[in-house]
């Protein structure tokens, strides 16, 4: 809809449509400027696809907590883009947690529910700009579209000069002269210009592509309105920098004519042209080798200030809480932080980890990577976070050496992360005894990048081989046939991924433990949907510790329906009864699911040496699916070809079938991980008998006790009452502590 007078009494509801989102907006104005607050636009998502907005929040001024006139108002509405071009409400929060103005009502102008075509003819009256912008001209019609090529316009004749419109194929000798020419077109047209968003080559670090944008591209600051005209430069292997594409466009209005001022950005882009000339002038003089004295760094200088002040209230509240700032040069770069709970549930299940740096493939406005590890419930647990100043082996390296720091040096078995040479070294540095298996959405990417020219029939052999061989020697008969067959073994990829193939392929990755992370695939990002690639730095910080909040509520109700509710048993097997006694409901299930498939295999000895005998375990009436299983007789050790108790934990159907023929009515305690269990939160000492270095023993005792104490500390200061019953537990528990030294002593 419109706005009109007869919707101006209107309350919003799901399913309202307007024809643009600015309706919804100047409704939103209204309904707001009647009831008593006023509004801003808040956050937006763009499409994927082409980049256009395809839905908008629009929000009550006192959101959020970036000012001290905020209280984080929860008030807003929503409108999404449907498919006929309208804009449908969504989602719409009524409530504010603040008192609402009355007086609102008689001024309107405050509440920003103008119409743009009202607020348009003011602007015009009062700027007069000398310089319209200028459409697209194709085959002599005017046209709005946002990328195409562009012709050379003359402005009227009292300017006496030509302007030369960005088009694709326009050539530069370097970088800066594109900037320069763009910049002038920009003082003609009437805005300002910004650097924006440069690529690097993997190869060497230096510059391929850059983006010149408008000043108002963005929402970070309150001027900014994310305005997308552009010009993208790419640096061909010529050494000439080419236009590849443009936008023109505007989405707010263009101001008169503006040559002065404009120095400081110049300046700030020529430094840095002048620093990357500096730099490969120094790598030729050493025979090709870049020196990367000063790395170019990804991070904001506002975003230094805002988490600092985060950290510090953060170590006021919380003891435990860890960060660390990577300084070179007097200038700060990488950022990471780690609050006590994380460090705590390190301690438990930092035994395999996710470092997801999805930021590097999503565009985000900051490059916020999270370190993720797996609990007993089977659910992504936040192991820490960091902002990586840039994709360099050196940032990585300190990032890795300061989680290590904050998590009392206790080694994963195993990280998930990805191809990435800079984090391939990083990992074989500070890491040397884990497995690093690489992100499965990036071995996706790059098999569609590289195989699609191939054949059906050659991408079925592919995967056959990959994801079906059995053995190693079948693996490497099947990848040798492969490449025969369709003449590959010049192939540059391939041949990359065959010398790493232990971070990759399937047959590689199961014996080493990932905690249940399945091969083909892996984790949702730990803080979707609270932080993506639009979220800016006001917004940053509160959505941060929203998801981190949904996060450990799912996990707290995940706890208390563990030790309050039972599965049901469905089989007579004493097993299952001490399994659903000791296991969360979530690892419960895994294991029933394999008991149950345990009934329909069968078994039969086929060797004998001593305590030592094999078994043939195989599927009724599929006689491919067959395993060896291993059993020693004297300690009741098992083992199964599958490797599904190595890589995840829990015994597999094979073995569960061979204990069933050998009528073994427990499992062996060994075979019970204690991370698994109902009480792996409290670090029993369970735990610390299952071995593992002194070093890490101790580090679980402190943080095992400091996660009592702080629930202690957390609920005794709810009333007094629980205070004084918290206190005599605790001065107890310590009387007791002195009797036991003293007698020690003695």
């Amino acid at each position: 809809m419109g706005v009109g007078e007869e919707e101006f009494e209107q309350e919003p509801y799901v399913g309202l449509e307007f024809n643009t989102a600015d309706d919804a907006r100047i409704f939103y104005g209204n309904y707001a400027s009647r009831v008593g607050f006023k509004i801003r636009s808040g956050q937006l998502y763009r499409s994927r696809v082409d980049g256009s907005v395809c839905n908008r929040r629009f929000v009550c001024w006192k959101e959020g907590f970036q000012i001290n006139s905020r209280t984080g108002c929860p008030a807003f509405i929503r409108v999404k883009k449907s498919d006929s071009g309208k804009w449908v409400l969504d989602q719409f929060a009524k409530d504010h947690n603040h008192d609402l103005d009355a007086c609102e009502e008689n001024h309107p102008a405050n509440s920003q529910c103008k119409s743009s075509a009202t607020t348009a003819k003011v602007v015009d009256l009062c700027r007069k700009p000398r310089i319209k912008q200028l459409d697209v001209v194709n085959n002599g019609c005017s046209s709005s579209s946002s990328i195409a090529s562009a012709k050379r316009v003359k402005p009227g004749a009292n300017e006496g000069q030509v302007k030369l419109e960005p088009f694709v194929g326009l050539k530069f000798d370097s970088a800066n002269k594109a900037y320069q020419h763009y910049d002038t077109y920009a003082g003609n047209v009437g805005f300002r210009v910004r650097i924006g968003q440069l690529f690097r080559s993997k190869n060497d670090g230096s510059i391929t592509s850059r983006r010149f944008v408008c000043s108002k591209e963005g929402f970070q600051h309150p001027s900014r309105v994310g305005c997308g005209a552009f010009m993208r430069i790419k640096r061909h292997d010529n050494g000439r920098w080419i236009v590849d594409r443009y936008q023109l466009e505007h989405n707010h209005e263009l101001e008169v004519q503006m040559k002065a001022n404009r120095g400081s950005a110049s300046r700030k882009f020529l430094d840095e042209i002048n620093e990357t000339s500096e730099k490969l002038d120094i790598a030729k003089k050493h025979n090709g080798s870049l020196l990367k004295k000063h790395h170019m760094n990804n991070i904001g200088s506002d975003w230094y200030t805002v988490l600092h002040n985060y950290f510090q209230n953060r170590q006021a509240e919380d003891i435990g809480f860890f960060c660390a700032v990577d300084v070179q040069m007097g200038c700060c770069r990488s950022l990471f932080w780690a609050d006590g709970r994380s460090r705590f549930s390190c301690s438990q299940f930092g035994d395999a980890i996710i470092f997801d740096t999805s930021y590097k493939q999503n565009n985000y406005v900051v490059p916020f990577a999270t370190f993720v590890g797996v609990n007993h419930h089977k659910q992504a647990v936040l192991l820490g976070c960091a902002l990586v100043a840039d994709e360099s082996t050196e940032s990585f390296i300190w990032l890795f050496e300061t989680w290590l720091r904050a998590m009392s040096g206790c080694h994963p078995k195993s990280i998930i992360a990805d191809q990435d040479d800079s984090i391939l070294q990083a990992i074989a540095q500070v890491f040397p005894s884990s497995h690093h298996r690489f992100s499965m959405w990036q071995i996706k990417a790059k098999e569609c990048e590289h195989l699609s020219p191939l054949s059906s029939e050659c991408k079925y052999e592919y995967e056959k081989c990959v994801y079906q061989s059995h053995t190693v020697g079948e693996f490497d008969a099947a990848w040798d046939a492969l490449l025969s067959k369709y003449g590959l073994r010049e192939n540059a990829w391939l041949k990359e991924m065959y010398e790493k193939r232990e971070n990759w392929v399937p047959l590689y990755l199961r014996g080493t433990f990932f905690a249940g992370i399945p091969i083909d695939g892996g984790l949702d990002a730990f803080f979707y949907p609270y932080l993506n690639s639009q979220t800016s730095l006001e917004e940053f910080v509160v959505r941060y510790e929203q998801g981190l909040e949904q996060r450990r509520g799912s996990e707290r109700k995940e706890d208390y329906n563990s030790f309050n509710l039972q599965a049901f048993l469905q089989t007579n097997e004493p097993m299952e009864e001490q399994c659903r006694r000791l296991y969360t409901l979530s690892v419960f299930k895994v294991f029933q699911r394999e008991l149950l498939q345990s009934y329909s295999y069968l078994g039969a000895k086929i060797h004998e040496q001593g305590a030592i005998s094999r078994y043939l375990i195989r599927k009724c009436g599929n006689e491919n699916e067959k395993h060896i299983v291993t059993f020693c007789t004297s300690n009741l050790d098992v083992s199964c070809g599958c490797q599904m108790f190595e890589s995840e934990g829990v015994l597999c159907r094979h073995a569960l079938r061979l204990f069933q023929i050998l009528d073994i009515r427990e499992l062996p305690s060994r075979y019970i991980l204690h991370r698994w269990t109902r009480s792996a939160e409290y670090g029993t000492i369970r735990d610390f008998d299952s071995g593992g270095s002194s070093h890490e023993i101790k580090a679980k005792m402190i943080w095992s006790l400091r996660e009592i104490a702080a629930k202690y500390v957390e609920f005794g200061a709810t009333s007094f009452e629980k205070y004084k019953l918290a206190y005599e537990i605790m001065h107890e528990g310590g009387r007791k502590l002195c009797w036991q030294r003293l007698q020690a002593q003695i």
